[in-house]
Formats: C-alpha cells, sequence, structure tokens
C-alpha cells in the first residue's frame, strides 16, 4: 500500500474507528481490594504523573483536529482524544475509589498543538513499549484482583491503538506535503524519536521531575524480586509483538524501540546470568528467555519505504 494514499488513509481510520470501545469508567467492574492490595497501590508514587498526562493529551488533541481540514481525519483525531480523556477519567475513578495520592493537576492547551501533538506521539511510541512490558510483569506478579488488570488491559490496548493511528497519520501527512517532505519522513522520525529520548533522559537525571517517574522508567522493581534488564526487555517485546500483532499488516508500526531492544536481548543472551536471579515462568511454569519477536525479525531487511519503518 502507498503512504499517503486515500487508500492508507482509509484503512488506518478505518482501524482506528473499528478498535473503539464504548464504556464509561463509573460503570466497569472495579473488584473490591483487601488491605494489602490496597497498600500495594497507594504506595506507588504514580498517579499525578498518570492522570497528568492524560488530562494534557485529550485538549491538546482536540485542538489538532480542529485544524485538521481532512472530514476522515479530523473525526479520528476527534476519537483519540475523547479517549485520552476517558483515560483520565479512569485514573481518576481509581484514585476515589481507592484512596490513592495524586495531586490536583490543570491540562493547558500548548501554543503550538500540532508540533506538540507530533512530539506527544513520538513519546507515546517510546512510553507505550516500557508500559506494555510492565503491565505483562505487574500482571504476573502484583497480588491484585485480575478483573483489576482486565480494566487495564483495554487501556493498554487502546494506547496501541493510540501509536499506530499516529505513525500512519505522521507517515500520511510527511507524505502528502510534497516528495522533499516525503523523502525526509524517515530522517524526521528519527528526529522526533531522539527528542523523546532525551527529554525521557531528562525526567531520570532531574530530581525535580514529576512524582512518578522513577515508576515510569524503572517502576517494575516495586513488583517484581530480582529484577534484571534481560526480564524487563523480555517482558516488553513480548508484550509490544503481541498487542501490535492485531493490526493489519499494511499499516505502519513502530519498530525502533522494538528493534534496539532485540538487539539489546541479543547482547544480554551472551552475559551469563547470575545463579541468584529468579527467572519469573509463564503460565505452563516455563522460565522466560529473552528473544527479539518474530515479527520485527521478519522486518529488519524491510526497505524505509516500508509500512514498518517507522
Amino acid at each position: 500500500m502507498k503512504i499517503g494514499s486515500l487508500a492508507h488513509k482509509e484503512l488506518l481510520c478505518r482501524a482506528f474507528f473499528e478498535g473503539h470501545r464504548k464504556y464509561e469508567p463509573e460503570a466497569l467492574p472495579w473488584p473490591d481490594l483487601d488491605a494489602d492490595a490496597l497498600g500495594l497501590l497507594r504506595g506507588i508514587p504514580f498517579w499525578t504523573h498518570a492522570v497528568q498526562a492524560e488530562e494534557d493529551a485529550g485538549p491538546m488533541i482536540s485542538a489538532v483536529a480542529k485544524q485538521e481540514p481532512d472530514p476522515l481525519l479530523r473525526e479520528a483525531l476527534e476519537l483519540q482524544a475523547y479517549e485520552e480523556a476517558r483515560h483520565a477519567r479512569i485514573i481518576r475513578f481509581m484514585i476515589e475509589r481507592y484512596g490513592l495520592h495524586a495531586d490536583e493537576v490543570h491540562a493547558e492547551v500548548p501554543e503550538d498543538a500540532l508540533t506538540a501533538f507530533i512530539d506527544f506521539g513520538f513519546e507515546e511510541c517510546l512510553d507505550s513499549f516500557g508500559a506494555f512490558g510492565l503491565f505483562k510483569l505487574a500482571r504476573e506478579h502484583m497480588l491484585v484482583p485480575d478483573p483489576l488488570f482486565g480494566i487495564f488491559d483495554q487501556v493498554m490496548q487502546e494506547e496501541a491503538h493510540h501509536i499506530v493511528f499516529f505513525i500512519n497519520w505522521f507517515a500520511h501527512r510527511q507524505a502528502t506535503l510534497g516528495p522533499l517532505t516525503r523523502m525526509l519522513r524517515t530522517p524526521r522520525a528519527l528526529w522526533h524519536y531522539g527528542k523523546a529520548v532525551y527529554k525521557l533522559a531528562g525526567l531520570v537525571r532531574d530530581d525535580d521531575a514529576p512524582e512518578g517517574k522513577d515508576f515510569v522508567v524503572t517502576g517494575a522493581g516495586a513488583f517484581v524480586e530480582n529484577l534484571t534488564p534481560r526480564i524487563v526487555i523480555a517482558a516488553c517485546l513480548a508484550e509490544n509483538e503481541r498487542r501490535l500483532a492485531r493490526f493489519d499488516r499494511r499499516l505502519i508500526v513502530p519498530t525502533l524501540l522494538p528493534r534496539l531492544a532485540g538487539i539489546a536481548a541479543g547482547v544480554l543472551r551472551l552475559v551469563p546470568a547470575r545463579a541468584s536471579v529468579a527467572k519469573p515462568a509463564d503460565a505452563d511454569g516455563r522460565a522466560w528467555a529473552p528473544h527479539a519477536p518474530a515479527r520485527a525479525a521478519d522486518r529488519a531487511d524491510e526497505p524505509s519505504e516500508s509500512p514498518r519503518a517507522l
């Protein structure tokens, strides 16, 4: 499929619309939690950061939608804005129901909403890769009722739809702005990825960064004993592969971080594991082995104009 074509636009929007689910946070099957589970959730310094990120996203994307001249793309952007705002309402409802700590936050729409959205989209491509892995580890190790994970499993899949829509929207936009812009699509993507990595690195270095940044970066250590980079990378690769495998293969999916993580996993396989490190097991009791996903490996030799180059 030609990137930037009418067929590409219709496919990326249709896939996004089909992934939408109608529900309200208050009507979800929120479970009752015992004291141990409540203590665990209340001890995670994450909730202010989480609700702030979602509160900022909705109005920003709504502003971008108002600037979009194409009716179909505008409708898709409006839907993403709605889902981001609903994510904020989910987190707020959870905070109130379980008595979690979160500071008051206020959303602000940036002056240049379009540039902010592009930066946000590439940051989401990086953040989601890590979030998928942390969610997988949390579900396997945290002593929290599974219905709660069921609620956030839908949220995680909506995030997968957001990054696939964004990366295709960005590619479609670049392709329709002219031949030079089309040629610069991959370099521009790498530039924005670089900005996202720099911002993430700044959060790690900055002691004044928003509350919860340590959990975002290394949060699995709060609920997994003997955590190693090998375990985290394996979880991120496996869960990213599982969630993105659901999309039409003609669509672009984010590949930069999975490829880098696959390389890192290969290097770590050459490093002998310490005997004292416990390796988590899957549902059948088999130990994990870090590996690069098959889809990523299959795509390694695709040309840069292929629908999986970003």
